[in-house]
Order: structure tokens, then C-alpha cells, then sequence
């Protein structure tokens, strides 16, 4: 025995798809700023230090003196030592006259001249050259102000919006070809 049979035929359905992509422009412009420093204000104020060196002490003592106050030196120990002179010879004169009736005209001129020129006996001893403490020195020290003013920054900052362009996308479908099913029985 023969079963019927069912024959069943199907036809896809075609579509065509038109599709056109959506589009996106995001631009994110930099911020606009502008920025100025201003320069610190500096003043600095001083004063010079003074320093003070006399050394006319230790000059003198090694002997290296002006012209003139060397002039003046040599002048008054000549005029003492002339006078030293004058005295020393004044006393040996009074010397010669109390003595020039008593006979002893030889002695007293012997004595005198042994006064004169006997051993003389020269002191030494160390000497400091300059003499300690002959150069004086004063130093005033100088003075140093610093002012500084600060100067806060000058900030401008404009923040810029973003610029977005958006066209969306479509989708179009047109059917090409219908579904379809058939069916047969076949016997």
C-alpha cells in the first residue's frame, strides 16, 4: 500500500538592505587661557662697610717717616744734642776754673777726659720692630636690606565647549523576492 505523500516547497524570502552609517564628529577645542607673571618687585639698599688701617705708628717705628716730620726730628735732636754739648763743655769749664788755683791743673783735665772717653757701656736688649700694637685697625661693617614683593600670576582660562556633529544612520530594505511555501500531495 502506497501512503500518500506530502511535498512541501518553501521559497526564501530576499531582501536588499540599503544601509547608510551614522556619522560622528566630536571636536574638543583646547581650553583659551592666557597666563602673565608679573616680575617680583627687588629692592636691596646697602651700605659699604668702612675699614680703617693706620699704620703711621709702625711707619714711625722702622723709621719711615714723612720729609718733613723727619726734618723736624733731625732738627730737635740736633738742637738737643747742641745743647748737651753746650752744658757738658760749660761744666767742664767750671770744673777747670774751682780746680785751676788748688794745683791740679794736669788732674782735673786727666779726670775730665777720662769722663769723656772711658769704656761706655751700650745697653741692648730685643726690641720689637714695629711695636706691638702700633697699627690700629677699625672696621665698621656695611649693611645689606633685601625687599622682595611678590606678585601673584594673572590667570585668564576660557574653557572652550566641545563642538559634536551627529547624523544618524538609515536602513531601507526593499523585498526582491516574496516567501512563499507550496505544498503538494502526491498520491
Amino acid at each position: 500500500m502506497r501512503l500518500p505523500q506530502i511535498q512541501i516547497h518553501t521559497t526564501d524570502a530576499k531582501i536588499d538592505l540599503n544601509i547608510s552609517k551614522p556619522q560622528q564628529y566630536i571636536k574638543q577645542p583646547k581650553a583659551t587661557q592666557h597666563i602673565e607673571q608679573p616680575a617680583a618687585i627687588l629692592e636691596i639698599h646697602t651700605t659699604r662697610g668702612v675699614l680703617k688701617i693706620d699704620s703711621s705708628q709702625a711707619r714711625r717705628d722702622i723709621g719711615m717717616i714723612g720729609p718733613l716730620e723727619s726734618s723736624a726730628n733731625y732738627a730737635e735732636k740736633g738742637k738737643q744734642e747742641a745743647l748737651k754739648g753746650m752744658a757738658r763743655r760749660a761744666s767742664e769749664g767750671r770744673q777747670m776754673m774751682d780746680n785751676a788755683g788748688k794745683g791740679q791743673g794736669r788732674a782735673t783735665i786727666q779726670n775730665i777726659a777720662k769722663q769723656n772717653h772711658g769704656p761706655h757701656r751700650t745697653p741692648f736688649n730685643i726690641k720689637f720692630v714695629p711695636s706691638i700694637g702700633s697699627v690700629k685697625i677699625d672696621y665698621t661693617p656695611g649693611t645689606t636690606d633685601v625687599n622682595i614683593q611678590r606678585r601673584e600670576p594673572k590667570i585668564d582660562a576660557k574653557v572652550n565647549k566641545p563642538t559634536h556633529e551627529y547624523t544618524p544612520g538609515k536602513v531601507t530594505g526593499t523585498m526582491i523576492q516574496r516567501p512563499d511555501v507550496d505544498t503538494n500531495v502526491i498520491i
